[in-house]
């Protein structure tokens, strides 16, 4: 284990989360959070743009120019040692801010915190919005056993045979299978599903979380087969139990 001197003032790593949903900040951010950002000049963010833009809504006397900004998409190439550990040993505070919803889960970060925890810096999340269990609280399905898949492959064929694969555990473990798409392909997948699962196969779409039109319905695959519905570009988590 890797360790930076007792003697240090340490700053923290505070895993910051981000609305999910837009123009949403009063119903879903803590107060906590406004707080922290209020207070952290130093910023990992998913795209500088939008997270300045973000940050300027809700703290809006924040000098933006003087706070600092690295980028960690996943096209971006991070120095830690460098930068993290830099601003760490100066007793700095340093945040990780999500594109949307929350550090690590479905989104990057966790490069940031298992290096963090390798210098026993002390990670602080904070509570805040997470799509994820967000539709896993309201699908009825077991919230005791579950499993987050990420996407499910582009490819119609190895699509199909994951989809039936993620059933057959749904069905003999008793686990909510959870999984999402790009947007613009929410369409196609609900297709592959209806065409795959069994009749009985009960299937949650939870469609457009903390919006005004949230939309969450979990209904066997007999059901949805009979109704129509347009999910073209609308953020979607899919649960199959």
């Amino acid at each position: 284990m890797k360790k930076l001197s007792q003697k240090l003032n340490k700053g923290k790593l505070y895993l910051i989360p981000t609305i999910i949903g837009e123009d949403t900040q009063q119903e879903v951010l803590p107060n906590i959070i406004i707080k922290h950002i209020k207070d952290i000049n130093i910023f990992y963010v998913e795209n500088l743009r939008t997270a300045r833009r973000h940050i300027k809504r809700l703290v809006k006397e924040k000098d933006i120019d003087k706070t600092i900004f690295y980028s960690f998409g996943k096209h971006d190439t991070i120095n830690l040692e460098k930068d993290l550990l830099t601003h760490i040993i100066k007793g700095e505070d340093v945040g990780v801010l999500s594109e949307a919803g929350t550090p690590c889960i479905a989104d990057p970060g966790a490069e940031i915190v298992k290096y963090a925890h390798e210098f026993q810096i002390e990670i602080v999340p904070l509570t805040g919005p997470c799509s994820i269990t967000l539709a896993l609280m309201a699908s009825g399905m077991n919230g005791q056993n579950f499993a987050f898949l990420g996407y499910l492959p582009i490819n119609t064929n190895e699509r199909k045979k994951k989809i039936k694969s993620i059933e057959v555990i749904a069905k003999k473990n008793k686990q909510t299978q959870i999984f999402i798409e790009t947007p613009y392909r929410n369409n196609q997948l609900f297709d592959t599903i209806l065409k795959t699962c069994n009749s009985d196969t009960n299937l949650c779409l939870a469609t457009n979380l903390t919006l005004t039109s949230q939309d969450i319905k979990t209904r066997k695959i007999s059901e949805w087969r009979n109704r129509k519905i347009n999910l073209h570009k609308k953020p979607t988590i899919f649960l199959i139990s």
